[in-house]
């Protein structure tokens, strides 16, 4: 039985966000990348046209598993409530578990960086809180509920609560949790806004 060679693209991304990881505030550069791979320069722009591209692999990473668990929370919840408190759970989860790609979904490792990237995170996080917004438009429709404040300030709410767990997690060097407290939280926010 032979043993499945990596995939060296998935292995490049997999160190990159590791190296994003363990050196928080510093820039990753093409060259300390391959060194750390074991690798020439050269070879990284085999699999990679540039480092952006890589930036782009993980955020990529991101949108598939963020918005795929997202779909799935949407397919398999029918209650507004819980929905809004599993998308969060889902983004919250996902940074916790991927620190060095939070770095680049709160745009600390995308500093010198091409433009393209800061607008891709933009626009992911614009589809979580579209996602949220259309969970609460829903529960008016069908439960005939209305919220104290309309839809869309109720997602964007909710998206500066975890934008802000986010950020706390970066500063805090990957020690203080996102998903830290979140129950507690959610049953305040849950009871006072929704």
């Amino acid at each position: 039985m032979t043993e499945k060679k990596p995939n060296r693209k998935e292995q490049i991304l997999s160190t990159l966000a590791q190296m994003l990881e363990t050196s928080p505030g510093q820039r990753i550069t093409t060259k300390s990348l391959a060194a750390e791979l074991g690798v020439s320069e050269a070879a990284l722009y085999r699999h990679f046209p540039s480092k952006a591209r890589m930036f782009e692999g993980l955020i990529e990473f991101t949108e598939e598993a963020v918005l795929g668990n997202i779909n799935k929370v949407l397919e398999a919840e029918k209650d507004t409530l819980r929905r809004c408190q599993m998308i969060l759970v889902v983004v919250l989860t996902f940074v916790e578990r991927n620190p060095g790609i939070t770095r680049i979904l709160t745009g600390d490792a995308l500093m010198g960086e091409h433009e393209r990237l800061r607008s891709r995170v933009q626009n992911l996080f614009g589809k979580i809180e579209a996602n949220l917004k259309q969970a609460l438009r829903e529960r008016r429709l069908r439960e005939n509920v209305q919220t104290r404040l309309d839809e869309g300030v109720l997602a964007n709410l909710l998206m500066a609560y975890a934008d802000g767990k986010i950020a706390q997690f970066v500063r805090s060097e990957f020690k203080q949790a996102p998903t830290q407290e979140f129950d507690a939280q959610w049953q305040t926010i849950a009871h006072q806004l929704l």
